[in-house]
């Protein structure tokens, strides 16, 4: 115990810190510290302290679940759970957004006794279905993960081809439209609908009646985005002359700046003052762009990022939401564990979680 932290502060808080483990996967000294109002250095001391009792592993700024490598102290707790399932696991991408789904359910699969066999593919239906097949096909998988494209008569076409494969499959971050009927399909997804709504919430709440929407073009996020946002923005009665759907980040500099030049201007000719923009990388650039030609933020232009990659990165830090997408992942794995185990005794399920907003200067009142 440090000195200072009477025993049942510290007791309690590193318990804390232990639930927020098995919950994600993952820790961060910074979140932490903020979250449970001690200094970075106190949780330091925490997680060195549950480290050296074989608890956790200690990384560069914060801590994950035990790892099978971590040799530095033997185990607190029983042998590592057996091998009982091989389930794969196919993700369009393994950089920006993913990875935080891959640790939690790498995190998961470790507790519950399932290898991950991890493949990454692109946005593409056709490579995300050679993948899956190639995978299927080795006849050595009990359960599939997959997030899949969903949108259109390929994607649509594409999620009854997993409907129907020999094994279980549960979609992470992902969701098969209603109209399809599929039944046997599992999921675990972000309510990203509910995302949009408490977006336009946050900004009714601090006074904003004109506001704007900017979307990343194509993405399987933006439309289940806007159904929240079209429908709070109704509810709340604010006007939205804004709405812009693009891919800023895959611009060249030249075609990026003109679109942000004039979508600053619908915005000062509208009187929009607050946007929302999915992804983060866009409201980065939005922001940069107009901190530079002399907007000030969020005086003249509140922004809102979705996702909370890097938007606490900027300057000034944005205000985000967060999709739990550690939670996504390990709520996946747990999905398909309990489907293997109970069979088809077990009702389908299909499970929504909420982001979580992140207040910031970007929208400081």
């Amino acid at each position: 115990m440090e000195s200072g932290d009477p025993a049942p502060f510290g007791l309690s808080r590193r318990e804390r810190i232990l639930d927020e483990l098995r919950r994600t996967g993952a820790v961060r000294v910074a979140d932490l510290a903020r979250e449970l109002g001690v200094a970075e250095l106190t949780i330091r001391r925490d997680i060195s302290h549950l480290a050296d009792r074989g608890l956790l592993t200690r990384v560069h700024g914060g801590a994950t679940l035990r790892s099978r490598l971590d040799t530095t102290v033997p185990t607190a707790s029983a042998a590592t759970a057996p091998i009982r399932f091989r389930v794969g696991m196919v993700t369009p991408s393994l950089s920006y957004y993913w990875p935080h789904i891959i640790v939690g359910a790498r995190a998961a699969a470790t507790e519950l006794g399932v290898q991950l066999v991890l493949r990454g593919a692109s946005y593409s239906v056709d490579d995300q279905r050679r993948q899956i097949a190639s995978l299927v096909e080795s006849g050595s998988l009990h359960g599939l993960i997959a997030a899949p494209e969903t949108l259109g008569a390929d994607g649509r076409a594409f999620l009854h081809w997993l409907e129907s494969l020999p094994i279980p499959v549960v979609l992470a971050e992902r969701r098969a439209p209603s109209a399809l009927a599929l039944t046997s399909l599992e999921w675990v997804t972000t309510d990203h609908v509910f995302g949009g709504s408490l977006a336009a919430d946050h900004l009714a709440a601090l006074g904003h009646r004109r506001v704007g929407i900017l979307t990343s073009a194509g993405s399987p996020t933006s439309w289940q985005l806007r159904r929240g946002w079209d429908r709070a923005v109704a509810d709340l009665g604010l006007e939205a002359p804004v709405d812009v759907e693009a891919t800023l980040d895959a611009m060249d500099g030249i075609a990026r700046e003109a679109l942000i030049a004039d979508i600053l201007e619908r915005c000062r000719k509208t009187s929009t003052t607050a946007l929302l923009i999915h992804s983060d990388p866009q409201a980065v650039l939005v922001q940069q762009y107009a901190r530079d030609h002399g907007w000030s933020i969020p005086a003249d232009l509140a922004i809102i990022a979705y996702d909370d990659e890097v938007a606490e990165s900027a300057e000034p830090p944005i205000t985000a939401l967060r999709p739990p997408k550690q939670h996504v992942g390990r709520l996946a794995v747990e999905t398909m564990v309990a489907r293997l185990v109970d069979g088809t005794r077990r009702p389908v399920q299909r499970t929504y979680v909420l982001p979580v907003l992140h207040p910031r200067e970007s929208t400081a009142p």
